[in-house]
């Protein structure tokens, strides 16, 4: 139990890690006026039964029993203030703090883990321990600290129902540990069942169109039924499991207050016990196992809450880039990509490319589908870093450069777009936050969108769509394209942003990027012969290496896969009904 604690609290950082411990020292001081009722009642007693009673003492009882009470509520008041606040922290805190370490976590990283994981470790993960491990940490500590305190004054007493209160604590801690050895095997499979749940959901969610097109909705919706009842079979366990033990636990903190009354009663006729003693430690029974039951009760959380702090720092554990390189602008935006090589797992994807790209000219990136043309853009960029060679960017290897201060020199648009829900002038501002409306206006004229901006309900304060949902992919696009324009950057990536956009959208598209592109370094992926038939340089990539090199006309000399890939979009776009 203290290793989970220790655990908890570190994981929560040095502010709210304060917090908990001060609002566990606030739960000692009510602990302490809890166990005031103890003096208080054997003072009452000894008033009303003893010979000579005075109303001194009767109102000093009472005194003392008001101060308890009183004591009790603010000490608690501000200890529960306390956990809120650390709690809650604690779960905002380590969202953004896991948010900020995706940043620079390797793109691959995405690829392997599902966006359901991560969204129930931020989410189901987050909230168990802003709000109910808060409760769970606490209500234990402060229910084990209770406990022996009231033991202690007890022993005061009494040394002899002192010891049976200590033997019945020894045997709930006993019952405990064994429910928290089963806890320790089943809380992992339930936190396992929830993230896919969540991502199960998630998947549905996001992918209802071809749901309903093969009437996978209902009961043959097999997969995320399957999570529904894993995730059903797991809670039932869990407390199937865990039921017996707690009825255990319960019944030895009450059999410890029988215990209690029947030896205090025998002792009192045995004549080696006060009469106002044995009343006031038959009354301390129940305040034993009350405290007893609700640490018991809740104890069997415990694993839950190591379980789910285990799996906040799986994520938090991941592996970055080395992101400590120095802030720098480079004078000169020439690229050079020198003999690189790039693996995923056990695929290499990457084999040997070497280009140079130079400043203010446009390299089209061409070839089959799985070649390895992504991969490049994204390594050049450094979402990705190389196995073996270097990519440079004004001579400086991009590993040199800090994350922020490298990704400042890049813009991307991308095939599939994806806007964030929010307004529409803060979807142009995203890369550059602090941005006046008049420049946010300004790139939405210069991407040919403001016109249909203007005819939203609430023109760039329009909230739109998570995703964009709400606007078409031209739409979309134009908005993605302004974003690019305000972030100003000397290099452009483009992942063929206009594949699939309408005939009627894609002239202003053309249009938009052509504004977008203006005396900047443009890297594009592409697909379209018209897209790529007056670039400076062309690059044929497949299976991972260069196959080919140079511009439309010299390509078009070449018998290899760049006259074979435009003599196929030839003969596809001269085909009519």
């Amino acid at each position: 139990m203290l290793k989970i604690l220790n655990k908890f609290f570190n994981f929560c950082g040095k502010e709210n890690k304060g917090k908990f411990y001060r609002s566990i020292a606030y739960g000692v001081i009510m602990a302490l006026f809890e166990a005031l009722k103890i003096p208080a009642i054997i003072v009452m007693l000894g008033s009303v039964l003893g010979e000579g009673g005075t109303p001194v003492a009767i109102w000093a009882s009472l005194g003392i029993c008001v101060i308890s009470v009183l004591g009790a509520f603010v000490v608690k008041y501000r200890s529960t203030m306390l956990q809120c606040e650390a709690g809650y922290g604690t779960a905002a805190g380590k969202r953004i703090e896991i948010a900020e370490h995706l940043r620079y976590v390797p793109m691959g990283y995405f690829n392997k883990n599902s966006l359901g994981y991560i969204t129930s470790v931020t989410t189901n993960t987050m909230e168990q321990l802003g709000d109910i491990a808060t409760r769970v940490v606490m209500l234990t500590t402060q229910g084990v600290l209770t406990s022996l305190l009231i033991a202690c004054m007890l022993l005061v007493y009494d040394w002899r129902i002192g010891i049976v209160v200590l033997v019945g604590i020894g045997l709930f801690f006993l019952v405990n540990s064994r429910l928290q050895k089963k806890s320790e095997v089943l809380s992992p499979k339930k936190l396992a069942a929830d993230s896919s749940l969540v991502e199960k959901l998630l998947e549905y969610i996001q992918g209802i169109t071809e749901v309903k097109a093969y009437n996978l909705t209902g009961s043959t919706s097999k997969t995320l039924n399957n999570a529904i009842d894993e995730n059903v079979d797991c809670n039932i366990t869990l407390e199937k499991t865990f039921i017996p033990y707690m009825a255990v636990q319960s019944f030895v903190t009450k059999m410890t207050g029988v215990v209690m009354a029947l030896l205090s009663v025998w002792f009192y006729l045995n004549g080696t016990m006060e009469l106002i003693v044995c009343i006031s430690m038959m009354i301390s029974a129940f305040m034993i196992y009350a405290s007893l039951d609700s640490a018991g009760n809740y104890s069997a959380l415990l694993r839950t809450v190591d379980a789910s702090v285990d799996k906040a720092q799986a994520i938090l554990g991941v592996k970055t880039m080395d992101i400590n390189g120095v802030d720098k602008t480079p004078v000169t935006f020439d690229i050079d990509v020198e003999n690189i090589k790039f693996s995923y797992d056990e695929r290499k994807i990457i084999d040997g490319i070497s280009i140079h790209i130079p400043p203010k000219s446009t390299t089209a990136i061409v070839g089959p589908s799985g070649g390895g043309k992504t991969t490049l853009c994204n390594l050049i960029s450094r979402f990705w870093d190389v196995n073996d060679g270097s990519v440079k960017l004004g001579g400086t290897d991009v590993r040199e450069y800090s994350m922020d201060s490298l990704m400042k020199n890049f813009s991307f648009v991308f095939q599939n777009v994806y806007l964030f829900q929010d307004t529409v002038a803060n979807n142009i501002r995203f890369g550059h936050p602090d941005a006046p409306m008049e420049k946010v206006i300004e790139a939405a004229k210069k991407a040919c969108c403001h016109d249909f901006i203007m005819l939203l309900p609430d023109g760039y304060e329009t909230v739109i769509g998570e995703g964009g949902a709400s606007l078409s992919g031209g739409e979309k696009q134009r908005i993605s394209i302004a974003r690019a324009m305000l972030k100003d950057s000397p290099i452009i990536i483009l992942d063929e942003a206009t594949a699939n956009v309408d005939p009627e959208n894609e002239k202003e598209l053309v249009t938009a990027i052509e504004a977008l592109t203006s005396e900047k370094t443009i890297i594009m992926i592409a697909h379209r012969l018209k897209t790529v038939r007056n670039v400076d340089q062309i690059l044929v990539v497949e299976q991972g290496r260069i196959v080919q090199q140079g511009k439309h006309d010299e390509l078009m000399q070449q018998d290899g896969i760049y006259k074979r890939f435009v003599n196929a979009r030839e003969a596809a776009t001269s085909w009519k009904l």
